[in-house]
């Protein structure tokens, strides 16, 4: 036992750069997604008007991490193998990964909004037409994805410079961005939609791009971008159902989080640790099986527990600040909120729940992917994020019932 703690506290000790540019990676983005949650509780007038919308809010996220974490995962992987130069070379690691990218942005948006559509028809959700969802989704995501794609090539570019460990830091910023630039960028796409004429036409311009772009990068003689988007595509597909899956689950228990909208301020920066936890694991995997110094056994072997020993440590903190941090923005701003030790028991439990879910699906996504022959960085970063979603809107619920704060 003591050999263990040893053991432990010695990895701590060695990874301690690595830690402390985690926690700081987390602090920020969990402030960041704050700022987030106060957005989302200051427009709902906006979700009032377009019932439905909220359908479309973890999924419009998740998707920015989804695209711009995984591009964030390639990139700290090409760094510890050396292949990452700074270049603009049409044939350069970061030239090719940002038109992967731009390329998923169009095409994602467009299905998203479908989803968001079908799915309510499905589950009997009231909710705005296809095309107000199209147009919605594919002008929130081109706004918010020049922020974010700009912010991660340039986290890459300083990480390559300056020694950092960007599997530590590029999954926490990269999703706080997100969060903090969607739900303003879907607040303004909104103004875009029940525009007679217009916005029938902003549906289909962008869905003919939309297209087009996609055939020429699926069909582009860029092999790393044909690679990216070929296994990207159909992963990308399955996150955006559970993403909205998620905003159902959100939509339906809504009037739950009401109760004290303390509780819809803590949303976002919830969701965004428990991704951003999950992130950091899945990222830290890629680069040790691309590296060969993680096996892919069915039971996690000794390297991989003490990984998950740091998204432990990482998330006992951050779930307890994040559950503080949405009392005290609640109570600025003016929202009813349970009490603090409600909110961080709340935070603390969901979390609990969360976690140990994140380090299951990081784990053995990564394992079953390298097995096949795949980039777990393509693929680590949606399953995670996208779960989470899903798993941390669960998660909440149980929470927020266990505390017995809404029925």
């Amino acid at each position: 036992m003591r050999g263990g703690i040893g053991r432990l506290v010695a990895y701590w000790r060695a990874e301690r750069r690595t830690i402390a540019q985690g926690f700081a990676a987390l602090l920020i983005s969990s402030l960041g997604s704050l700022i987030a949650g106060v957005a989302l509780g200051s427009i709902t007038h906006t979700l009032d008007r377009l019932p439905g919308l909220l359908v479309l809010l973890p999924a419009a996220i998740g998707m920015r991490g989804n695209i711009f974490g995984a591009l964030g995962s390639r990139l700290g992987t090409s760094i510890h193998t050396g292949l990452f130069a700074p270049s603009r070379q049409r044939e350069g690691i970061l030239y090719q990964n940002i038109y992967a990218a731009t390329v998923l942005t169009f095409s994602i948006s467009l299905l998203l909004g479908v989803l968001a559509k079908t799915l309510s028809v499905a589950f009997g959700v009231t909710s705005i037409s296809v095309v107000d969802f199209a147009v919605i989704s594919i002008l929130a995501g081109l706004l918010s994805s020049v922020v974010v794609g700009a912010f991660t090539v340039a986290l890459s570019i300083q990480a390559h410079r300056r020694g950092w460990d960007l599997d530590s830091v590029a999954a926490p910023l990269i999703t706080a961005a997100g969060d903090i630039v969607t739900i303003p960028s879907l607040f303004l796409a909104s103004f875009a939609v029940g525009i007679h004429w217009v916005t029938p036409s902003i549906a289909t311009i962008a869905a003919v791009l939309a297209a087009v772009i996609t055939i020429r990068g699926l069909l582009t003689d860029l092999t790393t971008t044909r690679r990216v988007l070929r296994e990207s595509l159909p992963l990308l597909i399955l996150a955006g159902t559970i993403d909205v899956f998620a905003g159902l689950v959100l939509e339906q228990r809504l009037e739950h989080f009401l109760v004290f909208p303390a509780l819809l301020v803590l949303v976002p920066p919830f969701l965004e640790a428990a991704g951003a936890l999950g992130g950091i694991l899945s990222s830290r995997l890629a680069s040790k099986l691309h590296l060969g110094v993680l096996s892919t056994r069915g039971r996690p072997d000794s390297i991989a527990m003490l990984d998950f020993s740091i998204i432990v440590l990482f998330a006992s903190v951050t779930f307890a600040l994040t559950g503080v941090a949405a009392h005290l923005a609640a109570l600025v701003v003016g929202r009813a909120s349970p009490g603090i030790a409600a909110m961080i028991g709340i935070s603390m439990l969901g979390g609990a729940i969360a976690t140990l879910s994140a380090i299951g699906v990081a784990y053995y996504t990564a394992v079953a992917i390298f097995r096949r022959g795949l980039d777990p960085d393509n693929f680590g970063i949606p399953l995670i994020t996208s779960s989470m979603d899903f798993i941390g809107v669960i998660a909440l619920a149980i929470a927020i019932v266990a505390a017995g704060v809404a029925p």
